[in-house]
């Protein structure tokens, strides 16, 4: 493992360590690592051995693949230039990260009902689009930005030709669900 690689691990520990509900004091009682060489590891200060991010992993209940692969995910810059994609619908961002992002062009209406574990934006780059959310009819124009809280039922049609909608969602494989119990 390589210095930049050993770094990049931090965010992905902390995301990990964050979704199971844990503080650094309970992944240290379970690891055996102080608190703070956790939080140095967190913060990209601090380099763990190979045997340090196993204990941390086993201490997250996951492997340190697993992190790796979330710690490469976590950090790519990638382009996606406007020829690349099919007609209809093009993805705008590529991969497996925590935000899908695709466009929609010309008159899209699958007729289909939505409703996703996530929150997720509707901009209306140009043309417009009638949405329907929880019993109510919405009527977006260019420049228009809807708002879906995760679990809001839905569907929407574009009205114009050459109507062209950008839907950004945290993924589903993402629990970004509030837990008013915390």
């Amino acid at each position: 493992m390589d210095e930049k690689e050993a770094l990049r691990v931090g965010a992905a520990v902390r995301r990990r360590r964050r979704s199971l509900g844990l503080t650094l004091a309970a992944v240290s009682d379970r690891s055996g690592l102080s608190v703070p060489f956790l939080s140095q590891i967190e913060n990209e200060r601090a380099r763990p051995s190979s045997r340090s991010l196993e204990r941390v992993a086993e201490a997250l209940e996951t492997t340190t693949a697993a992190l790796h692969a979330a710690a490469d995910s976590a950090r790519t810059v990638d382009v996606v230039r406007a020829h690349e994609g099919g007609s209809g619908v093009r993805r705008v961002a590529r991969g497996g990260h925590q935000l899908h992002a695709k466009e929609y062009t010309g008159e899209q209406d699958t007729g289909r009902e939505y409703q996703h574990r996530n929150d997720e934006v509707m901009y209306i780059a140009d043309g417009a689009a009638e949405v329907e959310a929880e019993g109510r009819a919405y009527r977006l124009e260019r420049g228009d930005t809807l708002y879906l809280s995760g679990g809001v039922r839905h569907r929407w049609r574009a009205t114009e030709p050459g109507t062209r909608i950008l839907v950004v969602a945290v993924a589903e494989h993402i629990d970004a669900t509030f837990d008013t119990r915390r």
